[in-house]
Parts: C-alpha cells; sequence; structure tokens
C-alpha cells in the first residue's frame, strides 16, 4: 500500500514537510483553518493538484481524523505545537480502529519524556544533572511554600540571590512558568499556575527548580529508531530569547575557536552529549527529539526538558551536519524512521562543518514589550545567496494578511557560514538586505524585529 501522509500543521513547517514527502516519493494532504487562506502551505500544495481540506482548526482532532479517513491517509506527521506533543492524541492515532502511523516518538515516550517532572524523575534515576527543585509534582499550595522556601535557604547558602520558577509540569516552549523572588508570592502563582495547567494541558500539577541567571540554553538534536539505533546531529546554543521565546540560533552550541569560555566549553558539551544518549537509550527513544540543557558560567550544566518533536530550529543542526559528506534532512529521517527503515549509518559516520545561524522573523512591536502585531504585508523580499535559506509560508507576489488567529511568525532566515565570524558577516548581509514592509490595521508602518536581530547577532554565544 502506498503511503499518504496527512500534514497536520501550517506554515513554514507544513511546506518543509511537503519538501521532505516529495523528496522522499511519499504522497501527501494538507490542511488548512480559517484565516489561512493566503498562505503557501495552501496555495502550493493546490498548484500541484494535491488535497488541501479545509478543517475548524489545527486543534480539532476530530476533524483532522476525519480528514485523514478521507483522503486514505497512512500516516499523520504534526509538526511542531498543536498535537505533536500530545500523547493521547498520539495514542489515539495508532489505537483507533482504523490505525494511521503517527510520525514522531511512541505515545508511551511523549508521555514520558513530555512530561517534565516525569522526565526529570527518569533523569534523575540513571545519574543525569537536573536543575535544583521537585521531582514530583506539587499540587497542595502548602507544600509549595514549604518547597520553595526550602530553595530560597539553599541559594542563600550558595550565595545566589533567592528566585524560583514555578512552572506546569506538562507544559513547553515557555508556556506556564512565572519567576517568584518573595516567599508571599508562591501560594498566589501557585494557585494560577496550577489553574492555567489544568486549563491549557489537562495536568495541573506544579513543578517547583530553582532559577538560574547567568546561563546558556544548550540543546542537543537527537534521532532514534524501533530498532534502537541513536545519533546526534550537534549541538544548539539558544539563548537569545524574548519571554522565553526564541529569536536567535546558533549550532554549535558553544564555539572556544570563536570566543574564550571560563570553562572547557568542548568538555561539557560532550558531557551534555553522552549525558543526553543515556537517557535517549533509557527510554528507547525512537524518532526525532531535543534534549534541553541549562549551562552556568562556571560550567555546571543542567537537564531541563525534552521536546519530543521535530523543532523550529532543526535545520540549523541539519546544515552543520554531513553523513558520509552530505547534509542530511531531518524532517526526511524522522519520516523515515516513522515508517520503519534503519538509518544507513551511525555516529562516526556524522561529521561537523562550519556554522550556522537561524533568526526568526517576527511581526511585533519591539519597543513595546514585543508586542505581537497583525496586518497586510506589502512587501516582502530577500536577497538569494547560495549560504542562505528562506522558511516562509508568505507569499512574495502578492499582499499577505497576517492572521490575528496565529503568532505574526513571518519566516525563518537560516544562514551557513565555514565559521562563527563569517556566518555573522553573512547574517548581517541577509537582515540589511531583507526588506518587509506593511501596514497594520490602523494604517502604521508594520515594525518587525529586525532591528533586534541586528542588536543581538553581536551577542551570540559569548557569556556577557
Amino acid at each position: 500500500m502506498k503511503e499518504r501522509v496527512l500534514i497536520a500543521n501550517r506554515g513554514e513547517i507544513a511546506l518543509r514537510i511537503m519538501e521532505a514527502c516529495e523528496a522522499l516519493g511519499i504522497d501527501y494532504v494538507a490542511v488548512y483553518a480559517p484565516g489561512d487562506e493566503q498562505s503557501l502551505h495552501v496555495k502550493l500544495p493546490k498548484a500541484k493538484g494535491k488535497p488541501c481540506f479545509r478543517i475548524s482548526s489545527y486543534r480539532d482532532a476530530n476533524d483532522i481524523l476525519a480528514v485523514a479517513d478521507e483522503a486514505k491517509c497512512t500516516a499523520i506527521h504534526p509538526g511542531y505545537g498543536f498535537f505533536s506533543e500530545d500523547f493521547r492524541f498520539a495514542r489515539r492515532v495508532v489505537k483507533r480502529n482504523n490505525p494511521l502511523i503517527f510520525i514522531g516518538p511512541r505515545w508511551e515516550v511523549i508521555r514520558d519524556l513530555g512530561h517534565k517532572l516525569m522526565a526529570k524523575q527518569v533523569a534523575n534515576e540513571i545519574g543525569v544533572p537536573v536543575i535544583p527543585g521537585t521531582i514530583n509534582p506539587v499540587y497542595n499550595e502548602i507544600e509549595a511554600e514549604a518547597k520553595a522556601e526550602e530553595l530560597f535557604l539553599w541559594q542563600e547558602e550558595q550565595g545566589f540571590e533567592p528566585r524560583i520558577l514555578i512552572k506546569a509540569a506538562a507544559g513547553g516552549g515557555g508556556m506556564g512558568i512565572e519567576e517568584v523572588d518573595n516567599l508571599d508570592m508562591v501560594r498566589p502563582v501557585f494557585r494560577r499556575i496550577r489553574a492555567y495547567a489544568k486549563r491549557l494541558f489537562g495536568d495541573d500539577g506544579v513543578l517547583i527548580e530553582v532559577f538560574i541567571r547567568d546561563f546558556h540554553h544548550i540543546e542537543l538534536q537527537v534521532l532514534g529508531n524501533q530498532f534502537g539505533e541513536l545519533v546526534h546531529f550537534g549541538t544548539r546554543n539558544c539563548t537569545i530569547q524574548v519571554h522565553r521565546q526564541k529569536r536567535i540560533e546558533v549550532a554549535p552550541g558553544f564555539d572556544p575557536a570563536y570566543t574564550d569560555y571560563p570553562f572547557d566549553a568542548e568538555k561539557v558539551l560532550e558531557s551534555i552529549v553522552n549525558h543526553s544518549l543515556k537517557l535517549a537509550a533509557h527510554v528507547g527513544y525512537d524518532s526525532v527529539g531535543t534534549w534541553e540543557w541549562l549551562v552556568t558560567r562556571d560550567g555546571k550544566h543542567y537537564f531541563m526538558e525534552v521536546n519530543t518533536r521535530i523543532q523550529v530550529e532543526n535545520e540549523i543542526s541539519a546544515r552543520i551536519s554531513r553523513i558520509k559528506g552530505k547534509e542530511p534532512n531531518l524532517l526526511m529521517e524522522q519520516i523515515r524512521a516513522a515508517f520503519g527503515e534503519k538509518l544507513g549509518y551511525k555516529q562516526k559516520d556524522i561529521s561537523f562543518e562550519g556554522t550556522s545561524i537561524e533568526f526568526r522573523l517576527i511581526a511585533e512591536d519591539v519597543k513595546r514589550g514585543f508586542k505581537p502585531l497583525s496586518g497586510t504585508i506589502t512587501r516582502f523580499e530577500y536577497p538569494e545567496r547560495e549560504w542562505l535559506r528562506v522558511r516562509t509560508h508568505v507569499p512574495q507576489d502578492e499582499p499577505y494578511r497576517i492572521p490575528t488567529e496565529f503568532d505574526p511568525n513571518l519566516a525563518l532566515g537560516i544562514i551557513w557560514g565555514k565559521d562563527t565570524p563569517q556566518a555573522m558577516e553573512r547574517g548581517f548581509d541577509f537582515l540589511n538586505s531583507l526588506i518587509i514592509e506593511g501596514e497594520t490595521a490602523q494604517g502604521e508602518p508594520l515594525a518587525t524585529n529586525v532591528p533586534y536581530l541586528k542588536e543581538k547577532l553581536p551577542q551570540i554565544l559569548k557569556f556577557l
């Protein structure tokens, strides 16, 4: 039976999944929700004669599965966001009367590793260093206050300014997290996060842990399959963020040839790789995934969480990686793993070359607290360079209305250079050549975060 993939997502990730399917010779079906009619992820498949179904919402499981049945699909690719880390949806996909392949990890793995506390428990059990804090979910505000007081005292003894994070245990992507620096704030914040977690994730478990101030956010790109094969595609640095939402990502995670570190950067990255693969092997990880870490100025490193899905920034890991000399496509690798193929290579066959940078281009008002903006883009142009890839759902040949229903992410600019200085130089070339013009619904010029990206680019990979 010929495989056919339902792409249960939108925008640039939907387009990248289409590209990967075409490269593998796999048929696919697209979907779109109201507000996305102008998106290239709708226009391009229609132009190719591919089915593109209108659905009520990207979060309507019944609608999505009904389309899968009508279109005679054999698999579903959730992309990132929406249902990508929902183990209940993944379980339903594979256990229904008309089962489909879920292109991602087994639902049991998503359940265990996608939950911050469960992942932390497993990591702690096998000796992977974790951030000081709760290991079991907290549901009682008296218990929460007691644990917070314990962590405040520990930080004072270490000479740190007391501060903790109260998190939704089942959250992800920076959602459901608040900082607390006063014991009197613990109970009201705990109640707020618990209610938010119950409403958004269906799980009101709460995690309380030490807030680490001076750190770099490091990720490891992992790939496994059902045969127990396991490899990685290097590290990324995602430290430049706004409200815990990434804006610039760089691969590799550290670059001692570019800047000095107050610790042995190569040794720290090696430890992160080893610990991450140990955890991945322990749970039998069988897809693409990202292991997230915090690294402090003194080189201490703590496992934070696992993203059991493809990530926005997967392509910069691919850009610096070579499998037997050839750059991989991680979406293709993820699909191949889901369809039961072996890797055909080992870690020794993967080498690394150069530096890659990803810019997230967003319609937001940097001067007003990064307020998301809507409106119409009237001109969108970028240079053609052999070292540049732009991933976008925004058409260049007609005006585009930014949907108010979704985050105003416009494009990804992905740069490669033979080393970090060249990648930075090319990054400035891209940002300075980029043209995004438009206006808001109020008739004001449409702002983007490009000035912020230019300001922050010189800070990449450095402890400041």
